[in-house]
């Protein structure tokens, strides 16, 4: 397949060794005294290297290569010991490679150490990578909606797209979760009031995008190892926003936890036309 990888120039790489730390999945070593991509399957092609290279001989090419393979780099990747593996989920995370980190879970949960999962959200260690954008961030914010004529946003968290969010962030920890179609706050001119205060938030859009099963997958972590408390759906009267209530619905089902779901139906014109608890 043709997909962006690491390229090194021989001529300008002296050996010095900085890029390999900074590969999360270890794709390169120091041999014969200069940088190696040892396996196109072991690099995802994101360039958390790229920074640390001082002679630049790192750069990122479209060229014809073999899939990278996740579960190949975290059978190495769990031989370098806890730090490493959070180092690479970090990495994983923070690049909003969702579908990958889902893997590298189930992979530990497979070998017995689905504990590492835990401290990774618990963990104050420096993120290997520096993508700001896609970082969590939870945000303190007045108990009062509105004081002095000023009005507050309820917002708690960065990031809030499905796809960018971790499901094991510490604002998702014993949360509501308001998982709601992207569409809803434009329409519903009390959002923050109504329904985002007091809540986590998660926002996606059920038609247009991808890959559908890793919002699935991040939805069932956050009730089995976040623990959040209940699930508020807002979709809009559409037919196909009704499919992120159904996301809702499953993930419940196929979760250890049966927690509560709400769904409310807003109207194009900005009304509430259905409030009703769905029982599983």
């Amino acid at each position: 397949m043709i997909r962006e990888i690491v390229n090194i120039d021989e001529q300008l790489c002296d050996g010095c060794g900085d890029c390999v730390p900074a590969c999360a999945e270890g794709a390169i070593q120091i041999i014969d005294g200069k940088a190696r991509l040892i396996s196109d399957l072991f690099c995802d092609g994101l360039g958390a290297c790229l920074g640390y290279c001082p002679q630049g001989a790192i750069t990122i090419e479209m060229r014809e290569a073999a899939p990278y393979n996740e579960r190949l780099v975290m059978e190495t990747i769990v031989k370098g010991g806890e730090e490493v593996i959070k180092a690479h989920l970090n990495h994983l995370r923070d690049h909003g490679e969702h579908e990958y980190f889902s893997q590298a879970i189930d992979y530990l949960n497979e070998i017995g150490m689905s504990y590492v999962i835990s401290e990774l959200a618990e963990s104050k260690s420096e993120l290997v990578c520096g993508c700001q954008g896609s970082q969590s961030k939870e945000i303190v914010r007045q108990e009062s909606i509105e004081a002095n004529g000023v009005r507050y946003s309820q917002l708690r968290q960065w990031p809030v797209q499905l796809h960018l969010v971790s499901p094991l962030a510490n604002y998702f920890k014993y949360s509501d979760l308001l998982l709601t179609a992207d569409c809803v706050p434009f329409a519903y001119a009390d959002f923050h009031n109504d329904f985002l205060i007091n809540k986590s938030l998660a926002i996606a859009c059920p038609k247009l995008d991808t890959n559908k099963q890793v919002y699935l997958n991040k939805l069932v972590m956050m009730i089995n190892d976040s623990n959040i408390k209940s699930i508020t759906v807002l979709i809009m009267q559409v037919p196909c926003c009704s499919g992120l209530m159904q996301m809702a619905q499953q993930a419940i089902e196929l979760s250890k936890r049966k927690i509560p779901l709400r769904v409310n139906v807003i109207s194009i014109e900005g009304e509430v036309l259905q409030d009703v608890e769905i029982n599983i």
